[in-house]
């Protein structure tokens, strides 16, 4: 059963998970500003709703889990977000993550593999009146259909940044996506500068559960 009340307890909790995230190095204030304003323990069991505001992924079923706060920060930031940046998400999971864009600017375009979150997720999300567009797919072969995208965020672990989701990025936009092997991987951001020219960045090292697909782990 989902809490749909927002509780000044709440609200503290949010400010002080924010203060938080600031002292681990995210600067970003429209990052920042959208985890203060959404209810994270919205995307929680009520069982588990005392954990919300703790810096820690939990399991959300299907094996998939919702990200550490200070990840989804991470990305978020990495991603350079400006309102009405067409951005895709690759792995919906709880659909916390794709909220943060939305509330953000973005017009936000997200595909998830596992159905039986994909339907639980996008009937949620429809509650609440985030309005996205949602995809049931392999993610790792990205949305062709809808490209090009000025942004793509991949929320789980590749062995390789797939090639479809760097064609389907505009010239000037930013891919952002954890590669490595199952159990860790290093966090790139890509810009696409020309056709043929990419420029790579490394972040940090994070751990994200598998990218499953024909671009991603079979």
């Amino acid at each position: 059963m989902l809490k749909l009340e927002d509780s000044y307890r709440h609200k503290g909790q949010r400010k002080e998970l924010v203060k938080l995230i600031r002292s681990k190095g995210i600067k970003d204030e429209a990052v920042l500003n959208a985890i203060n304003t959404l209810p994270r323990h919205f995307f929680f069991d009520s069982a588990l709703d005392s954990h919300a505001y703790e810096d820690k992924a939990f399991p959300i079923g299907e094996g998939q889990t919702i990200s550490q706060p200070y990840t989804v920060a991470f990305q978020t930031e990495l991603l350079q977000i400006k309102p009405g940046d067409k951005v895709l998400e690759i792995g919906t999971g709880s659909g916390y993550q794709a909220a943060i864009l939305h509330l953000l600017g973005a017009e936000v375009h997200t595909i998830e593999y596992q159905k039986k979150l994909f339907d639980k997720t996008k009937k949620f999300l429809g509650k609440l009146g985030i309005d996205l567009h949602f995809y049931f797919g392999d993610g790792s072969l990205g949305i062709p259909q809808h490209a090009p995208y000025d942004k793509i965020l991949v929320t789980a672990g590749a062995p390789v940044v797939p090639k479809s989701l760097l064609q389907q990025l505009k010239i000037g936009g930013i891919l952002v996506i954890p590669v490595g092997d199952r159990k860790k991987q290093k966090m790139l951001r890509l810009t696409k500068k020309t056709a043929t020219k990419i420029v790579q960045e490394e972040f940090d090292n994070f751990a994200f559960v598998p990218l499953l697909g024909t671009e991603g782990w079979k």
